[in-house]
């Protein structure tokens, strides 16, 4: 499937990476891939925050974006993390999953170095003239100290490969303001947030709860696209305990803890992230197990 602004849409997965011993644990990866794919999540997204992109290393950046893409073998798009604070760097990146065949990549704006409006309009736009591969923008100001405004957005979806913006600054407004200035697809970067954002014009979510459950986050997106916000408003509610406890500390530390309770993967994290506290592990089980995902 060519990813276009019609059709990025629906369910997709902020994918985890498993590792083992402090390496990637690749036979894990594969398993949480076909159970996503399941699951019914539209597309699979390796390589972003949750996936700890900022831990690995370049080869192991490209490695797993490479795994990523052949084993799920064209059943779901593939829309690979790709964002660096240094725009020469990100083009490696770039053309990187362009050689191995990603439908798309997700690029976060340059973290750290706080450019300007102008500078982070002209990261883009030298990024989409060097490779010839959709783009999704990644606006998280929370974990970057830059915030893309909605008029930048609008400038850049002029540029034909800029398709979709994941939005987490958790603003409605902010949300609201892009979808008046121009015709981008936008999706939520808040699994909170989701149903909300669709209301007024968002397309689906980058969900970080789709690791935990990508079936009733499936449900809740698709019912609600449909326009059957009665469902989707139930599934939302259901929801959303799920999605608040699995920020209680930084993602993916939530996340990946969950998984390994539910017996999916090791739960391994790399410094600088670390093992949850004893206080708010004990609330993250009780919360899983209120909600039936603990055995």
């Amino acid at each position: 499937m060519v990813l276009t602004r019609k059709n990025f849409e629906g369910s997709m997965v902020a994918l985890v990476t498993p590792f083992r011993d402090g390496k990637i644990d690749e036979l894990t990866m594969r398993r949480l891939i076909d159970r996503q794919i399941e699951n019914r999540t539209d597309i699979v997204i390796p390589c972003g925050t949750t996936g700890e992109s900022a831990t690995m290393s370049h080869d192991e950046h490209k490695s797993v974006m490479s795994l990523v893409v052949e084993h799920v073998a064209k059943r779901v798009p593939v829309v690979c993390g790709a964002g660096s604070n240094s725009t020469q760097e990100a083009v490696g990146l770039f053309q990187h999953a362009k050689k191995i065949g990603a439908d798309a990549l997700l690029v976060v704006t340059p973290y750290y170095n706080r450019p300007t409006q102008e500078g982070l309009y002209r990261h883009y736009e030298f990024l989409a003239k060097k490779v010839d591969i959709p783009i999704v923008l990644y606006n998280v100001p929370g974990r970057t100290g830059v915030s893309l405004a909605p008029e930048t957005v609008a400038r850049l979806a002029k540029i034909p490969q800029v398709i979709a913006i994941k939005e987490a600054s958790g603003s409605l407004d902010q949300a609201s303001h892009i979808l008046s200035l121009c015709d981008i697809s936008l999706v939520s970067g808040d699994d909170s947030l989701t149903l909300p954002l669709i209301s007024v014009g968002g397309r689906g979510v980058i969900s970080v709860t789709a690791n935990v459950d990508p079936k009733k986050m499936s449900n809740m997106v698709h019912m609600a696209l449909k326009g059957d916000f009665k469902k989707a408003r139930e599934l939302h509610f259901e929801l959303l305990a799920l999605s608040k406890v699995l920020f209680i500390e930084t993602n993916p530390i939530p996340v990946k803890t969950a998984l390994g309770l539910m017996g999916l993967i090791k739960g391994e994290l790399r410094l600088p992230l670390c093992n949850m506290s004893p206080e708010n592990l004990e609330k993250l089980k009780s919360a899983l197990a209120k909600m039936g995902y603990l055995k």
